[in-house]
Order: structure tokens, then sequence, then C-alpha cells
């Protein structure tokens, strides 16, 4: 991770921390709105982030297309996501649990696969993966409770933020190949 990376990745948790607390100890209406905003613009900013990848150097890769196809749906779950603000609670809060357990599942399949075949930071994914997971089970279980759903996926908010932080800070390995 390079020098401009490694300040990215802090000021990005920083960020992520403020909006965190502010949910914790100003838990409005609104903040469904801005939890949907976030969502939908950094999933946006991500889907055409890859699919300019994709115009610029991945048209050359082996397994391009993938890359192509991947900004493609992530574009469009952000301009899914971008409709869902006229919607009731409900349906914002199980699309957020939809999205943690997803991604729970996945880091931790990732991790379990980065276990067999590469030394390193698979405990972290792994913890990662399982916090993700068990979130979306404590938001399913206090589904009703908007305000409760809420503190706990500003709590979620919290431990992502606080992983970017000290992953920022992790030395990381490289091989020299001579």
């Amino acid at each position: 991770m390079s020098g401009f990376q490694r300040i990215k990745a802090v000021l990005f948790g920083v960020a992520m921390l403020a909006v965190a607390i502010l949910f914790i100890f100003f838990p409005s209406d609104e903040a469904y709105t801005i939890i949907v905003a976030i969502l939908s613009l950094g999933m946006a900013i991500a889907g055409i982030k890859d699919i300019i990848f994709y115009f610029t150097m991945a048209r050359h890769m082996i397994g391009g297309k993938m890359i192509l196809i991947q900004g493609v749906i992530i574009l469009d779950f952000a301009l899914i996501t971008a409709s869902l603000s006229n919607v009731p609670k409900i349906y914002i809060l199980l699309y957020l649990i939809g999205i943690h357990a997803f991604s729970g599942v996945v880091e931790v399949l990732r991790a379990m696969e980065s276990k067999k075949t590469v030394e390193g930071p698979w405990k972290m994914k792994f913890t990662h993966g399982l916090v993700n997971f068990a979130l979306a089970v404590a938001c399913l279980i206090f589904l009703r409770k908007t305000n409760t759903a809420l503190m706990i996926y500003s709590l979620g908010l919290v431990y992502s933020a606080i992983v970017r932080i000290f992953s920022a800070f992790r030395r990381t390995s490289f091989i020299l190949i001579e």
C-alpha cells in the first residue's frame, strides 16, 4: 500500500467514524435517507471506476470482462439503491440486511480461501465477515424497532472504520522477483 493509499484509507475510515457517531448520537428519520445516499454514491463510484478500469487496461487482461461485468452490476445496484429513497423504512432495512449478510458471507469465504492459498491477514477478514453477518442477524431481530436497527448499523460502521484505519497502518508484504 502506497503512502497516498494509506492516507486515503485513514481519511475514509475517519469519515465513516464521524458518520457513525452522528447516527448514534442524533438518530432521526433523515438518517435512512443519508444511508441510502451514501450507499448509492459509494456503489456508483465503485462501478464507474471498474468500468473505466476495464476500458483503460482490463480489456487486455485475462478475465478482464469479469471486471466490466462487475462494474455494470455494481452500477445497477447503485441505481436501485438510489431509487429506494421514497420507500418505507422497513424495505431499506431489509436491503441493508441483505447487503451486510452477503458481504459477510463473501468475506468469510474469501478469508477461508486466503487461509488455504496465501499466508497473511486472513483472521482479520474472517472476523470482519463474521461481524458483518452478525450485524445482519441483529438487524433482522430488531427489524420492527427502527432506531435500534439504526444503532446496530452505526456500530457496524464504527467497526468497519476501525478495521479500515487499522489495516492502513499494517505492514504490507510484497514479493520481489529478481
